[in-house]
């Protein structure tokens, strides 16, 4: 289930309508052009409330504990990704995600701060915050 912050709460009341009369059946006449009279206008009203965000609800936006992180971009763009670990010197900071892809049929090299999921995913990688190894393992070449 998606977390609606408190200016989406129209959004969600949208979508709940939408999944509403989805439920009630498609043997109902009615009910594929309701869904898209719904869907017209959850569309609107994203846009209207996304065009005009505050500077504190761009950054609870950016905040959102379900935004996607590092490793959901990679996974999502990205083909062959070997993880490097480590930093020659001290240790592996598991708060930076670095290492090889190919993204569009070219070797890239990915660097980036992983939160982790859930609460044990942030316990292993430290809440996102990096360690000076995890800036030695993101220098490394």
């Amino acid at each position: 289930m998606r977390n609606f912050l408190d200016f989406e709460q129209p959004l969600k009341e949208l979508e709940e309508r939408i999944e509403k009369v989805k439920k009630s059946g498609s043997d109902k006449k009615g009910v594929p052009r309701l869904t898209r009279m719904l869907q017209g206008q959850l569309t609107k009203k994203e846009i209207e409330i996304f065009g005009s965000l505050t500077p504190w609800q761009q950054t609870q936006i950016a905040r959102h504990p379900q935004r996607p992180s590092t490793l959901n971009y990679i996974e999502a763009f990205c083909q062959d990704f070997v993880e490097l670990h480590g930093d020659r010197n001290f240790g592996d900071d598991q708060a930076i995600v670095c290492g090889f892809a190919t993204f569009e049929g070219r070797s890239i090299c990915v660097i980036g701060h992983e939160k982790g999921q859930g609460f044990k995913g942030r316990v292993k990688r430290n809440f996102g915050m990096a360690n000076p190894e995890g800036y030695r393992k993101a220098l490394s070449r």
